[in-house]
């Protein structure tokens, strides 16, 4: 999940990481309320999970309230990437002395953190010489030796390097707290004093994780159909194919998922129900289902263990005979009644196998 700027800041305020005083705005009337908290100038910044903002000129300095009229109708309607923001970020302007970059990762290759600090910030990190880039070892927090050892390499003075050490050890806490994949800041920027002032926050949380957060749920963007499967107790994703994947257990629908790739097919939408369905619930995730338009076939793939296997096929053949669905089920169901699944929809125009690889290829040829 990738928090929007205004989000990643709200968790660097939690941790006590300094940012700049600001004002979410929606709308024209809510940005005159922020000027007036703010006060002119202040620079206007597109809320988006794409980069690439400054050079898409979606971030504006403002001077005055004719300017943020038209800048702030400017901004809002700016697309960028193919993404257009929903909110506007009114935030004071900063007397930047100089710029540095800082971001931690998850290094999937090393399956570690790793850190990546910059004296010059502001920019492409790929294109900076002088990066530093450390590899942390599996705790919980950087350790301040270590944290040290890079400021250290930051051209810095002592006051300077103290600040810098503890922004570092609060940012590192964060992202092993929050399980995150990402947190950086770019640019850093430091004020009179030796203060570190984050201009800019990019967080990125593990999906995976999320069900240990619930403070952090309520930066999750749901389409109107995934709130739909939300409110109804099951999980659904979109995809970019023609084929809906549907079955009982996030591992069981990733694995059929990937058969179905093999297989030459490509799935448009992933549902996983769980275990505590009932025929209302699958009822619910089939009308889900059948409100993209692109879903040419449904591919349904059931063990019934904890769930009954006669209430999904029940659930089906409802849908099927109130049109709620119209595209072929193509089904392979075992487990639990399912004996009596099958007799529900021996007549339907469901299609059953005996295995899932069978039920995969006659979709797909479909």
């Amino acid at each position: 999940m990738k928090l929007l700027e205004y989000q990643g800041k709200e968790l660097f305020k939690d941790y006590g990481i300094k940012v700049p005083n600001s004002y979410l705005a929606k709308n024209i009337e809510e940005a005159k309320k922020g000027a007036e908290k703010i006060g002119f100038p202040f620079v206007l910044k597109s809320q988006l999970t794409v980069g690439g903002r400054g050079k898409a000129g979606a971030i504006l300095k403002c001077k005055n309230e004719k300017e943020l009229e038209e800048k702030f109708e400017e901004l809002i309607n700016k697309e960028v990437k193919g993404e257009k923001p929903k909110s506007i970020l009114l935030e004071e302007m900063a007397d930047i002395k100089r710029e540095f970059y800082l971001s931690f990762f998850l290094n999937r290759t090393k399956r570690c953190y790793s850190i990546i600090a910059s004296s010059q910030g502001g920019i492409e990190i790929e294109s900076v010489d002088n990066k530093i880039i450390i590899d942390l070892p599996d705790v919980n927090e950087i350790s301040s030796e270590l944290a040290a050892d890079v400021a250290d390499k930051m051209n810095l003075t002592t006051n300077e390097k103290n600040t810098f050490i503890d922004l570092i050890q609060k940012l590192s806490k964060l992202i092993y707290e929050k399980e995150a994949e990402l947190a950086e800041i770019n640019p850093l920027a430091m004020l009179d004093g030796g203060k570190f002032v984050a201009l800019d926050a990019k967080v990125i949380i593990d999906d995976n994780a999320l069900f240990r957060h619930d403070d952090l749920k309520k930066y999750e963007e749901l389409s109107e159909l995934e709130s739909q499967a939300n409110n109804n107790g099951f999980s659904f994703v979109e995809l970019d194919g023609d084929m809906a994947i549907i079955g009982n257990g996030a591992g069981l629908v990733m694995s059929t998922l990937d058969m179905v790739s093999d297989a030459g097919g490509k799935a448009g939408a992933f549902l996983d129900f769980g275990g505590r369905a009932t025929t209302e619930s699958i009822y619910q995730a089939l009308k889900v289902i059948s409100k993209v338009n692109k879903i040419r076939a449904i591919l349904v793939n059931l063990f019934g263990g904890i769930v009954r296997t006669d209430l999904v096929a029940q659930a089906i053949l409802n849908a099927y005979n109130d049109g709620t669905i119209k595209v072929p089920v193509f089904a392979r169901i075992t487990g639990a009644e399912s004996e009596k699944a099958r007799e529900l929809l021996n007549n339907s125009k469901a299609r059953l196998f005996n295995t899932v690889e069978e039920a995969i290829n006659a979709a797909v040829q479909y």
